[in-house]
């Protein structure tokens, strides 16, 4: 019988074309799940207005995101251990062109459901914005090891959602997002090379 731990299983890598299907398969069934929210609740759907200054505190607080999240990289190990297995696991197999869809796909539908419809369905307020910023982090869990990864992602949640709440624009989260995932994923493939 041996001393040492038993190693956790290691994920097989996925494809290029496993990821990007996975991409957009999350996407279709959180447009759906915001579609079909629509149709049997009363909610109304956050404003998106085309707003120069919506673009700009969306990019804005979206490389605000990626530079507390690079912070946290480098002070926290847990959260980097966490977000270094995800990097890899999603990341390493897509191409340039890719990230764009990665920035994208989740930008828009993950930001429909959580800030466009969740949020107003339970309230413009500070309650609302908790719970939907709390779902938005458990969508992010891959696994009980990737705690760190899901409350980072709860933390984010809440900056988006006060974002719509104070500006009552989903513009603004939905640029920060995009701008925060494609510029993450810019640097983590640059520093690949």
């Amino acid at each position: 019988m041996s001393n040492q731990r038993p190693q956790p299983p290691q994920s097989e890598p996925l494809s290029r074309v496993q990821i990007l299907a996975a991409m957009g398969v999350t996407a279709l069934v959180l447009l759906l799940v915001t579609r079909l929210w629509l149709l049997f609740d009363t909610v109304t759907l956050l404003p998106f207005r085309w707003l120069p200054q919506a673009l700009l505190w969306g990019a804005g607080l979206g490389l605000s995101i990626t530079l507390a999240s690079a912070l946290v990289y480098q002070i926290w190990p847990a959260y980097r251990r966490s977000a270094d297995f995800y990097l890899e696991f999603v990341l390493k197999p897509l191409t340039w062109p890719d990230l764009l869809w990665l920035g994208l796909l989740p930008g828009l539908s993950e930001e429909l459901l959580f800030r466009g419809v969740m949020l107003p369905a339970l309230g413009l307020n500070t309650g609302g914005v908790i719970v939907s910023s709390l779902c938005f982090g458990v969508l992010h869990l891959s696994g009980l090891q990737q705690w760190p990864y899901v409350l980072w992602a709860s933390l984010v949640g809440l900056s988006l959602g006060f974002s719509a709440v104070m500006t009552g624009n989903l513009l603004v989260p939905v640029t920060a997002h995009v701008v925060a995932n494609l510029v993450s994923s810019l640097i983590w493939k640059f520093r690949q090379v």
